[in-house]
């Protein structure tokens, strides 16, 4: 486990690289011995700032749930960040390119809580029961790290690798729509580039959730009534370019849209 100076030390390198827009080396590389808990340490002193700063947590996500990505990012387990209301990106505004290092985009069923959830004794129906809406979203992940070349504890300091989200305007009570059965197609420039289905998050995107509030638990967090959640991506994540226009549909939940300029 790394120190405590050295811990701070990191958070404030994240946190310049992601204000400057200048990638740093990988903290694997450079700190072999750091290890999960150090990297969620990592994390939430810089959440822990910015919201001293005036930010505003309003979610949280769940990264690399799929196979999929955990095999594009070379990782075996999940992980967790959150989401700052300054972080929402819009259908209506253009996503300005230049404000992120190596933006991708994900396609994720978006959870919105209408209670509170337990914390290390959540269960998937503790989350169903507390979820009042389905929503169609894009989530916009970054990193901090050089190319991409992260491991996982890289990004967990990094806020699991969190950029913002957007979200549709179609929002579907649970008890009408089954979550493991959403086919989702991405289309970028009017192409089809990701094709996939919800439960390619852990079988269920439920499951994430649950997880999600039994992880942060740990860590004094907890999910409450108004958070917004995303699971995880049902798609490998897309590169997204100056020009590029996105659009994920999604069979039962309606549509989202996002534009890079």
């Amino acid at each position: 486990m790394l120190t405590d100076a050295l811990r701070s030390e990191l958070a404030e390198e994240l946190a310049v690289a992601e204000r400057d827009r200048v990638a740093i080396d990988p903290l694997v590389a450079r700190y072999p011995d750091i290890d999960v808990v150090d990297a969620y340490e990592i994390q939430l002193r810089n959440i822990r700032g910015r919201v001293d700063g005036g930010a505003r947590v309003i979610g949280h996500k769940v990264g690399l749930s799929s196979k999929a990505m955990q095999q594009m990012m070379g990782v075996d387990e999940p992980d967790y960040g959150h989401l700052l209301a300054e972080m929402e990106v819009f259908e209506d505004v253009s996503v300005e390119s230049a404000k992120y290092l190596y933006p991708r985009v994900e396609v994720e069923v978006a959870f919105i809580l209408g209670a509170d959830l337990p914390g290390e004794d959540c269960t998937e129906e503790d989350v169903l029961a507390a979820t009042v809406a389905y929503a169609p979203s894009l989530e916009l992940i970054d990193t901090r790290i050089k190319n991409w070349k992260i491991a996982l504890c890289d990004t967990i300091a990094d806020n699991a690798s969190s950029a913002g989200w957007v979200l549709g305007p179609e929002r579907v009570a649970p008890g009408e729509l089954d979550i493991k059965k959403i086919d989702a197609t991405l289309t970028r420039n009017g192409e089809v580039v990701a094709e996939g289905r919800s439960d390619a998050v852990l079988g269920d995107p439920t499951i994430a959730v649950a997880w999600l509030a039994r992880k942060v638990a740990s860590f004094g967090v907890r999910l409450k009534k108004g958070d917004i959640v995303l699971p995880g991506s049902c798609t490998r994540a897309i590169d997204a370019r100056p020009g590029d226009d996105f659009t994920a549909e999604f069979a039962g939940l309606g549509s989202v849209h996002l534009r890079f300029v």
